[in-house]
């Protein structure tokens, strides 16, 4: 008996014997969820194409911000080019918790499925309307007025984007294994990066600066349309998630019925510190994420006067860098848990950030190579781990809408003004070490965040049955739960 319990995580002991205590009896056969892998791997893989596909759109702009800024904003000078163009890229961050709300409790009412599907024609519809607007030349300010629509159309469909596909993915996992298949997830946001940032090389390479700005600048954003059919296709072919489809825990069937009157006092009122705690991490994993691939592409060709081609290898060469590690770590964190993943990279980044920086300012090509994969290894270990960690803290009945809530402020607040900030920050100082200092303020913020963290690796999700991969896991977690319950029998600790 003993043997049975003694391989289990100390929190996931804790979390089985507060059920335990709950219940007042051991777990039976139809209290532990079974997933099919036909069906898990459907989930995982649908999910995690749809996100790339989306994050292909997202992300394309912040590689060609510089080719933008001189189309939509022509009489200004260069470096109020950036900073105007950085400003509208910022603009679809700051409509994004407005897209959570709505998105958010819609997922916790409608069902995760049909959000998602609605979010990807969404952003594709806004991407594609970015490539056919005419430039300032062209209509004069209304170009830049429709610009700003556009991205905010992309921002409101991402509000309800990441919450929804890691409460989607979550959902579906076995408790063992959540962190290495919700890591897939944002494997496909990377990869969708990287699709994004290759294809913008590639035109750089082939085309002269006079096509970019005539037309090149235009095909990623065109490409947009079918990608969003095809995403939209997989994700309508997805079930919807278990702990959506049945019936709530009793525990929280209260707490649903509450909620679908006054979703957001509800969470507010009932799970504000998991919310600071949400938005700590975001910002760690954000902050990172914008600076990488959102600003160091301008970073390189306006403040390091490098060519766009070798700017733009660079970053791809990081986001196949992170696309490698990223389901390693996210397997690391089921073993080791996700806050010593989250501790050690964010003591790293506060250490590393700015000896990163001097190698990517050094001339030649394998010190800025070097700088980059340090700042990607940082950025997958900020990044494996959030979409287990994060839809864990709180339960099935606000799942969605809080993870809309809390991630969308967040990234608006801080994840999508990162290369507007650090942009200004640089050209008011004139200091390029400006990137670095940001990254190890972000390193500090995380570090306290961590700290107030619970554990959740393995453990179930609040609010949901125990889910395991397979029969023989459901019989051993039994097995291991009647141990559980005997020996807090015996001490008197379940009634």
């Amino acid at each position: 008996m003993r043997d049975s319990v003694a391989h289990v995580p100390r929190q996931v002991r804790e979390e089985l014997t507060r059920r335990l205590r709950r219940h007042r009896r051991v777990l039976r056969t139809e209290d532990v969820q079974v997933v099919e892998p036909p069906l898990l791997r459907r989930a995982v893989g649908a999910s995690a194409l749809g996100n790339c596909m989306e994050w292909f759109d997202f992300g394309v702009y912040s590689y060609l911000a510089a080719d933008i800024g001189k189309v939509f904003f022509p009489g200004a000078s260069p470096g109020a080019q950036v900073i105007s163009s950085f400003a509208t890229f910022a603009a679809a961050f700051v409509v994004r918790p407005l897209g959570g709300l709505v998105f958010g409790p819609l997922g916790d009412r409608i069902g995760r499925q049909k959000v998602l599907a609605t979010t990807m024609i969404m952003m594709a519809v806004g991407t594609f309307a970015i490539g056919l607007i005419p430039g300032y030349g062209t209509i004069g300010i209304a170009a830049p007025v429709l610009l700003l629509l556009a991205r905010m159309v992309q921002g409101f469909s991402t509000g309800g984007e990441y919450g929804g596909a890691t409460t989607f993915v979550a959902e579906y996992s076995p408790d063992r294994r959540r962190g290495f298949l919700s890591s897939w997830l944002d494997f496909g946001t990377f990869v969708g990066y990287a699709l994004g940032s290759a294809l913008v090389t590639v035109l750089n390479v082939l085309l002269s600066n006079d096509q970019m700005l005539s037309w090149g600048w235009r095909i990623p954003f065109l490409i947009a349309g079918p990608l969003g059919v095809i995403g939209l296709y997989m994700r309508l072919k997805l079930e919807e998630s278990p702990a959506f489809q049945q019936q709530l825990d009793e525990h929280e069937k209260s707490l649903a019925q509450k909620s679908a009157g006054s979703e957001f006092r509800t969470i507010v009122k009932d799970h504000w510190p998991e919310l600071l705690i949400c938005m700590g991490i975001v910002l760690l994993y954000n902050v990172t994420n914008y600076m990488v691939t959102g600003y160091l592409p301008t970073y390189q060709t306006e403040t390091l006067h490098r060519s766009s081609s070798s700017a733009d290898l660079l970053v791809l060469l990081g986001m196949v860098w992170i696309v490698l590690l990223i389901t390693f770590v996210g397997r690391l964190s089921d073993r080791v848990g996700r806050r010593p993943v989250y501790g050690v990279a964010a003591a790293a980044m506060i250490v590393s950030a700015v000896p990163a920086f001097e190698l990517l300012k050094m001339p030649g090509t394998w010190a800025p190579v070097l700088g980059v994969l340090i700042l990607s290894t940082l950025l997958a270990g900020f990044a494996a781990p959030s979409a287990a960690t994060l839809p864990a803290l709180f339960p099935t009945a606000v799942r969605y809408a809080a993870m809309g809530i809390g991630f969308n402020i967040a990234v608006a607040a801080f994840g999508g003004t990162t290369p507007l900030v650090t942009a200004a920050l640089v050209g008011a100082t004139g200091n390029d070490l400006m990137p670095a200092f940001y990254l190890m303020l972000a390193g500090v913020i995380g570090l306290v965040t961590v700290k107030f963290l619970p554990e959740s690796a393995q453990v179930p999700l609040r609010g949901w049955q125990p889910m395991v991969g397979s029969v023989e896991e459901r019989r051993e977690l039994l097995t291991t739960v009647e141990a559980l319950y005997r020996a807090s029998r015996k001490t008197g600790k379940t009634g």
